[in-house]
C-alpha cells in the first residue's frame, strides 16, 4: 500500500511540477502555439486534399478493403 501512495506523491509532484513551468512561460507560450497551429495545418487540412482515402473510393464494403489489404500484406512480404 505504502507503494501507491509513493507513487500517488510522485504523479502529483510532477503535475504541480510542469504546471507551474506552464504557467510562468512566456516565450515559451506562444512556441506552443506555433506548434499547435503547425499540427492543425498538417494534420487537419493538408491531410484532406494530399491524402485522400484511396480504400473508400476503389472499394464499395468493409470486406472488399479487408481483403485488398490482406493481398498487399501478403504479397509484398514475398
Amino acid at each position: 500500500m505504502q507503494s501507491c501512495n509513493h507513487y500517488k506523491t510522485m504523479f502529483k509532484k510532477l503535475y504541480h511540477f510542469y504546471r507551474e513551468g506552464f504557467t510562468n512561460m512566456t516565450v515559451g507560450k506562444k512556441l506552443w502555439i506555433i506548434v499547435i497551429v503547425k499540427l492543425v495545418i498538417m494534420f487537419g487540412i493538408l491531410r484532406v486534399f494530399f491524402f485522400p482515402n484511396q480504400l473508400k473510393q476503389n472499394f464499395d464494403s468493409d470486406a472488399e478493403r479487408g481483403n485488398h489489404v490482406t493481398n498487399e500484406l501478403i504479397d509484398r512480404s514475398k
